[in-house]
């Protein structure tokens, strides 16, 4: 079983799940609260782990489909059994595995896409997941910029690709996307870098 598996099958079971949920829910809602879904939509979470994305967007009136994933078998266990909506679905599985045969207006994910084996090969299967004029929106707290979490690596013993805001806007452009940045700042924070820097989200649109 690789690191990242073990680490977080172990985190389903003791909290950390939940405790994930309250350290990023206020910039996720945030960010995801600004967005106006005016048609209806499908909907992917990628590393979903309880499932609290695809509860919050599973919610929304326009929403078809919801589809979490997450290579930790135990979370996708828990998001099972939290699942409060018949538009919910969970898959065991990561990004590079996945096979689905339908297409996503909006792929999603919050602190997962830096533990993936390859970035390159990871966005690709997003680009090709989305329809034309689909967006991906892949948040980290984790990047160069952010001089407080570039220790987290080492503090977990467990291998994460740390990149700058400018090296995420290049993988995404090579994959094909129309890429902008955003910055979510959690400004009442006691931590000086949720104040300071925060979340960051790369926005990666699929041409029509």
């Amino acid at each position: 079983m690789d690191a990242v598996r073990k680490t977080f099958d172990e985190w389903a079971q003791n909290g950390r799940a939940e405790l994930m949920e309250r350290e990023h829910g206020k910039n996720v809602s945030k960010f995801l609260d600004k967005i106006f879904f005016e048609e209806p939509f499908s909907f992917l979470d990628v590393g979903c782990g309880n499932g609290w994305v695809v509860q919050k967007m599973a919610k929304n009136p326009k929403c078809k489909k919801a589809v979490g994933i997450d290579k930790s078998k135990k979370m996708i266990i828990q998001a099972k059994k939290l699942k409060k909506n018949l538009n919910e679905e969970y898959i065991h599985t990561d990004i590079e595995s996945l096979k689905y045969s339908g297409k996503f207006d909006f792929i999603f994910s919050m602190e997962s896409l830096y533990y993936v084996n390859s970035i390159e090969i990871a966005l690709k299967k997003i680009f090709k997941l989305l329809k034309p004029g689909g967006q991906f929106f892949c948040g980290t707290d984790y990047y160069t910029d952010n001089k407080a979490t570039a220790k987290w690596s080492k503090m977990m013993n467990m291998q994460m690709h740390l990149h700058s805001k400018k090296e995420w806007r290049e993988f995404f452009k090579n994959s094909g996307f129309e890429t902008k940045t955003k910055q979510i700042k959690d400004l009442k924070n006691k931590k000086k870098w949720k104040r300071e820097f925060g979340t960051l989200f790369i926005i990666g649109k699929k041409p029509k």
